[in-house]
């Protein structure tokens, strides 16, 4: 007798495609509809996320959200790229759901299963062959006046930014309750070992190892040339107020507030945390060496 998933009802994520996109592409559609009817054969459940489900106009199917796939699920499939497994890593932590990642998207760094081996790649982890990936995620906020006017999940990093304006900001740092500098800078990245591969990378920050406890603040275009990134525990806070200039916040570049000068912007550990699985032997040292073309040329 065949064994089945061990999974019984699974949401399907696709990318979404803007409005005047004229929605889901056609091979985006198909890589669903398929996937779908494969989930159907190995005895699970299937339900689309709703605006995947608007965009794909696939019928048949219940079409749940986020909310309502954390409550009914126990694993999502997100087929799309990085940015699309990010975005709903950070809704679906709360609820403890697990997502798995079919690379549609052009870096992969999380979404690691190509789209010409999903069944073969999928079969055994649905079966309960897979490596647990926790990565933690950070929670802002920004405070006015003594009250909390913006807050956000981030799994990346949070970002404080120049404005449209020419000139840099000056910054206030603390870190749990240490004066650290007042820098002035074009803005400030506080990244997880997740986002230490996105923008704090091309600012100049160092690779952290996807588990490591830890947090790296990059200044971006820094006034004072030995202003260098800082590795820091995640256990406790960092606080950032902004002195002068026009500034925003953002939180993996999705959600957006714009600053006043002396509004700070606090990040602590979230108490929740995302969860990926990938297939056995998956490394993330071998991600690494593909993503990043190391060894190329090398025989």
């Amino acid at each position: 007798m065949t064994m089945k998933s061990k999974f019984r009802h699974i949401a399907l994520i696709g990318k979404h495609q803007p409005p005047v996109a004229g929605g889901m592409q056609p091979s985006s559609r198909q890589v669903l509809d398929k996937l779908a009817q494969f989930l159907h054969t190995e005895g699970c459940e299937v339900v689309f996320e709703r605006e995947t489900a608007a965009n794909a106009g696939l019928q048949g199917y219940a079409a749940l959200d986020v909310a309502q796939i954390g409550k009914d699920c126990d694993l999502a499939i997100v087929v799309g790229g990085d940015g699309t497994m990010l975005g709903f890593g950070r809704k679906l932590a709360p609820h403890g759901v697990p997502l798995i990642g079919i690379n549609q998207g052009r870096l992969g760094f999380i979404t690691d299963i190509p789209l010409d081996q999903i069944q073969q790649v999928l079969r055994p982890m649905l079966r309960g062959e897979y490596e647990v990936d926790d990565r933690a995620l950070m929670h802002g906020k920004v405070w006015r006046d003594g009250h909390c006017v913006f807050e956000a999940l981030a799994m990346n990093d949070v970002v404080v930014n120049r404005g449209s304006t020419a000139g840099m900001v000056e910054l206030k740092v603390e870190v749990d309750g240490h004066f650290v500098a007042r820098q002035r800078a074009d803005g400030l990245i506080i990244a997880t070992p997740t986002g230490s591969t996105a923008y704090s990378l091309s600012a100049g920050g160092p690779l952290l190892y996807p588990n490591l406890p830890s947090w790296v603040m990059v200044p971006i275009a820094p006034h004072t040339l030995s202003n260098r990134p800082l590795v820091l525990a995640d256990s406790g806070e960092i606080v950032i107020e902004l002195m002068s200039g026009d500034a925003s916040a953002n939180f993996d570049m999705q959600s957006l507030a714009s600053l006043l000068v002396r509004d700070r912007i606090t990040v602590r550990r979230s108490e929740h945390h995302a969860r990926f699985l990938h297939p056995v032997g998956w490394s993330y040292f071998d991600t690494l060496r593909k993503k990043l073309h190391w060894n190329e040329g090398v025989a």
